[in-house]
C-alpha cells in the first residue's frame, strides 16, 4: 500500500480540502485539485477492497471486487444526479466504457505487442463479456429508437418507464452474469497469478480504511460536481465532454495502470479481464443504480442518450467484438483502437 508512487498523490488531500472550503478558490483550482485527490483515493479504495476480499474466500472475495470495483463512479454519478446534472452523470458512464474498451484495451494491445508479433488470451470469456457489453449497448438504442418513432409532443414518461423496466432487467442479468464467472465457469475466468497473494493487513482495519475513504472520495466528489459547471463556462467546452473524457480518468487512473502493466508482462487475460469487466460493471449495474437512485429521488434520469453518443458505443463496441474474435492481439490492433478513442474525443470536443 505504501509502495505506490500513485500515493504521493495523497498530499492533494488536504490541500484539496483547505482550497475547497476555507480558501473558496476560483472553480477551475477546486476542480483540478479534487480531481488529483480522487486519484489516489480510488488506488486506496481498491487495496482496502482486495484485502478484505482475500479473507473472505474466492467467491465472497471477487463478490466484493466486482461490486466495489466502480464504487468511485458510482458516488460521482449519486452526487451528480442529485445536483441535477443528468447530462454529465450519462456522459460519464458512456466515458468509463469507453475509456475501458478503446483507451485501456488499445495501450494494453500495443504496448503488449511491441516486443511481441502477437499475443493470445482466452477467446470465448473475451467473446461473453462482449456479448454482454453489447446487451448494455441495446439497453441504450432501444430508448433511443423509442424516443424517434414517437410524436414530439408526446409526454418523457414512457421512455422513463422502460428506463426503470430495463435496469431492473441488467440488474438481473449482472446476477447471471457473476454467477457464470463465479460458479458456472470458473475456469474460463481463472488468473496468470505467478503465486497466491496474502493479506497484509487485518480484516478490522481493511473494512475501517474502505468506509472511510470511500467518506472521504464523497466530500471531494461534491466539490468536484460542483465546480463542473464554473469549470464548462471558464475553458469554453461542454458537460459531455467533461463527463466522457475528464471523468472516467479520476476513477480508472490506478486501474488502468494495472491493466497496461499486465499486458506488457504478457498476462492477457487480466489485462483484458480488467478492462473489460470493468466496462460491464458500469453498464450491468452502475448504469441501472444510477437510473433507480433518480427514480426514487425525483430525477429524470433515464437510459435515453444523444442519438450521437449512443452511435459511438455502438461503432465502438462492434470494432472491439470484431478485434478480439480471433482470441489474438498485436500492436497495430492497439493503435486502431487508440485512433478510435481519439477520433471520439475529438467529436465530443468539438460537439456543440
Amino acid at each position: 500500500m505504501t509502495s505506490s508512487y500513485v500515493n504521493l498523490f495523497l498530499i492533494f488531500v488536504p490541500i484539496a480540502i483547505v482550497f475547497s472550503t476555507l480558501i473558496h478558490a476560483s472553480d477551475t483550482t477546486v476542480f483540478t485539485l479534487n480531481f488529483i485527490a480522487i486519484i489516489p483515493l480510488a488506488k486506496l479504495l481498491g487495496f482496502a477492497t482486495e484485502e478484505i476480499a482475500l479473507r473472505s474466500g474466492s467467491t465472497v472475495g471477487a463478490l466484493l471486487n466486482a461490486t466495489f470495483g466502480n464504487a468511485v463512479e458510482l458516488i460521482l454519478g449519486i452526487i451528480a444526479l442529485k445536483e441535477g446534472l443528468i447530462r454529465v452523470v450519462q456522459a460519464s458512464i458512456l466515458g468509463s466504457i469507453l475509456s475501458n474498451i478503446l483507451l485501456v484495451l488499445g495501450f494494453c494491445f500495443f504496448l503488449g505487442g511491441l516486443n511481441r508479433s502477437e499475443q493470445t488470451f482466452n477467446q470465448t470469456a473475451a467473446q461473453t463479456s462482449c456479448s454482454l457489453l453489447s446487451l448494455t449497448t441495446l439497453s441504450l438504442l432501444v430508448p433511443a429508437a423509442f424516443s424517434a418513432t414517437i410524436p414530439k409532443d408526446s409526454p418523457t414518461h414512457g421512455i422513463l418507464d422502460l428506463s426503470h423496466g430495463t435496469s431492473i432487467v441488467l440488474l438481473i442479468v449482472y446476477v447471471l452474469y457473476l454467477l457464470f464467472q463465479l460458479k458456472t465457469h470458473t475456469h474460463l475466468y481463472e488468473d496468470e497469478a505467478d503465486e497466491e497473494e496474502v493479506p497484509t493487513t487485518t480484516l478490522v482495519f481493511s473494512v475501517a480504511l474502505l468506509l472511510v475513504i470511500a467518506a472521504i472520495i464523497s466530500i471531494h466528489a461534491e466539490y468536484l460536481v460542483g465546480a463542473i459547471e464554473g469549470v464548462v463556462e471558464k475553458w469554453g467546452i461542454n458537460e459531455t465532454f467533461v463527463g466522457i473524457i475528464l471523468l472516467p480518468i479520476v476513477g480508472n487512473a490506478a486501474e488502468h495502470v494495472s491493466s497496461v502493466t499486465f499486458a506488457i508482462k504478457d498476462k492477457m487475460n487480466l489485462c483484458i479481464g480488467i478492462a473489460i469487466s470493468s466496462s460491464l460493471q458500469i453498464g450491468l449495474l452502475v448504469t441501472p443504480v444510477l437510473v433507480l437512485t433518480g427514480w426514487v429521488i425525483d430525477q429524470p434520469m433515464s437510459l435515453f442518450f444523444e442519438n450521437f453518443e449512443t452511435v459511438v458505443l455502438f461503432t465502438s463496441v462492434l470494432i472491439v467484438n470484431y478485434l478480439i474474435q480471433d482470441g489474438r492481439s498485436n500492436w497495430l490492433e492497439g493503435a486502431l483502437l487508440l485512433s478510435s478513442y481519439a477520433i471520439i474525443g475529438l467529436a465530443f470536443y468539438f460537439h456543440p
